[in-house]
């Protein structure tokens, strides 16, 4: 499945369009490679990061989506993978907003 369509199968954006502007910013990776392009092959066991607004979002794909279905269904094709943002992008953060620099 191409990922502009996962994406908008799975609610992380509303459209088609809206997803490829997404992966155009150049800001999204599938399995540590930037996405480049919008017809990219997404398999289950993928594992996606994914800049939505001012979060990352980091998702395993379980399994694909066979169309845009309701929020519960899309929640049941991807887990996420770091859901309090204990990572290092959420921990850059917390110094930034305390006026720190990450080391």
């Amino acid at each position: 499945m191409r990922i502009d369509r996962l994406l908008c199968y799975l609610r992380f954006v509303k459209t088609r369009s809206q997803a490829r502007r997404l992966i155009e910013q150049g800001h999204s990776r599938c399995n540590g490679t930037r996405i480049i392009r919008a017809s990219l092959p997404i398999t289950e066991s993928d594992i996606l990061t994914l800049a939505l607004g001012k979060t990352v979002r980091i998702v395993e794909i379980l399994q694909l989506p066979t169309r845009r279905g309701s929020v519960h269904d899309a929640k049941a094709c991807y887990r996420v993978l770091d859901p309090q943002e204990e990572g290092a992008i959420a921990e850059a953060k917390s110094l930034q907003d305390k006026g720190n620099t990450p080391p």
